[in-house]
């Protein structure tokens, strides 16, 4: 491999006019994470006519910031107020909140930090070394390969949940269901509509989210506050331990691996990788009744998964013109507006925007970790609000961050209505977080499935036909079946054992 176009590409994002940029698109991705339900789409989109005067490689630095920025800020509000701004952080809900009832928010968001940063680095020199090879895996993945890997996402839902299986699964039917709402892509009728124009469309996530998240919570904390966990007064560890360290290696270094994989794919992407991580760290560990209590393994993976996914999604976009998520379509967008087509001849015809793209990730990446540690004090002092303050202001946040998506006033209703949701899930010992992340996966599966069986004239086993999909369905019945073998197994052995202890008697 030529590193000279490599090394030009740096020459290119030292200047600085492309350097600013850069740091303006980190700070403003990590506000838009920060602050719950504008998303890093929908500002980019807002902030395109900005690019019109500028370079298109230094229009690009900063939008690419904006994106992997907002991956951060997402989880500052995660961890210490338990509202995911972003799909990709609904499963650092789970534990990097308890950490901060615990008085760790520090160690969450600073093992969030590294494991960011660890996880972006990693997946920007795969991306330097196997862009070509690794887009061209990508280019094998069909609507079949994407129904398999949905179902085996949607399968690793009920893994996540910290409570019963049983409800977990009944709380994912529900996202499922949620998820049809609205109109039919293939046949254009409306669905659970109810003759409501406004569900036309169908559910967004933001309202979904930050009803079941963040005013159920609220809800239900108003009611038991008499013996509810407040935030802790003082917070010590501000900086990670080296046992936290030590702890959370493994689970960054397995995320950087899984979410770099999983971001090149289509539809795919930050979700899809934070879920898989948090279910992977789940599955291996020896205790994994600690996750959803406090498990500093349960913010690692995920963190380190959905940034490297983050940065990987620009393999497609760069190499093939193929947009993995929203966000890389308004980026696209952006490069067109500029008078680039990205594609597989970009590299050789515009090595400057590539790679003065590519190396811009390894400086934002640098840039937000000097930002964010320094800072994990500050955004710890939040915690030192009292209750019957945050939750007024936390609320205000919900409803006007859900506003700004539409500027509609019926996404406040479904808020209020998620909310009270929210708060009988909480009542009734089910966890929203399958609920959220099944509704996330089940367009991709209806779409994915539906295309698929179009493409093989109704015959279903066309799926283990194909190799990928074949692969991805079988391990789907392994990881399916073996808890129902692995129970059956135990059973025999005891009811074994208190037969012979019986005949021994």
């Amino acid at each position: 491999m030529d590193l000279a176009p490599v090394l030009d590409g740096f020459t290119v994002v030292l200047e600085p006019t492309n350097l600013l940029y850069c740091l303006i698109g980190v700070v403003i991705g990590m506000l838009v994470g920060v602050l719950p339900g504008l998303g890093p789409a929908a500002t980019i989109a807002i902030l395109l006519p900005i690019t019109f005067g500028v370079e298109a490689v230094t229009a690009i630095i900063m939008l690419a910031g904006i994106f992997y920025g907002a991956q951060y800020g997402g989880t500052i509000t995660s961890v210490l107020l338990r509202l995911p701004g972003e799909a990709s952080s609904v499963v650092t809900v789970f534990d990097g909140h308890a950490l901060a009832r615990q008085g760790k928010a520090g160690t969450a968001l600073g093992i969030a930090a590294i494991g960011s940063f660890i996880g972006g680095t990693v997946s920007i020199l795969a991306l330097t070394f196997l862009a070509p090879l690794v887009a061209g895996f990508a280019l094998d993945f069909g609507p079949p390969e994407y129904t398999a890997l949905a179902l085996l996402g949607i399968l690793l839902v009920a893994t996540v949940s910290s409570g019963s299986r049983l409800k977990a699964v009944i709380a994912a039917a529900i996202g499922l269901l949620l998820a049809t709402v609205g109109r039919d892509a293939f046949t254009g009728g409306e669905r659970f509509t109810f003759g409501n124009l406004s569900l036309a469309d169908g559910l967004d996530f933001v309202p979904i989210a930050m009803g079941l998240f963040g005013l159920g919570e609220i809800l239900y904390n108003l009611e038991e506050r008499h013996t509810a966990v407040h935030a802790p007064a003082t917070v010590a560890n501000v900086w990670p331990s080296r046992k936290d360290l030590r702890q959370s290696s493994g689970s960054i270094g397995r995320g950087s691996v899984l979410g770099f994989v999983l971001g090149i794919l289509p539809g795919g992407g930050a979700t899809l990788s934070s879920l898989a991580a948090y279910a992977m760290e789940k599955k291996r560990s020896k205790t994994p009744e600690r996750f959803g209590h406090g498990a500093v393994e349960g913010v690692a993976g995920p963190e380190t998964a959905n940034n490297a996914a983050a940065t990987s999604s620009f393999i497609p976009l760069l190499t093939l013109g193929i947009p993995a998520n929203a966000t890389m379509a308004v980026i696209f967008g952006a490069l067109l507006i500029q008078g680039v087509s990205p594609g597989p001849q970009l590299v050789t015809q515009e090595p400057e925007l590539f790679w003065g793209v590519v190396n811009s990730l390894y400086i934002g990446n640098i840039l937000l970790l000097i930002m964010s540690i320094p800072l994990v004090g500050l955004f710890v002092k939040i915690l030192r609000v009292r209750p019957a303050i945050l939750a007024p202001i936390t609320v205000l946040i919900t409803l006007v961050g859900v506003y700004t998506v539409n500027n509609d006033v019926f996404d406040i209703v479904l808020v209020i209505v998620f909310g009270a949701l929210g708060y009988l899930m909480k009542k009734l010992g089910f966890d929203p977080g399958p609920l959220v992340l099944a509704f996330v996966l089940g367009t991709l599966l209806e779409d994915s499935l539906r295309r698929s069986l179009l493409i093989f004239d109704g015959d279903a086993t066309e799926f283990f036909a194909r190799p990928i999909s074949g692969i991805l369905l079988v391990l789907f019945l392994l990881v399916a079946l073996l808890p129902p073998v692995r129970s059956a197994i135990v059973r025999r052995r005891t009811t074994s054992t208190e037969t012979r202890t019986k005949e021994l008697v």
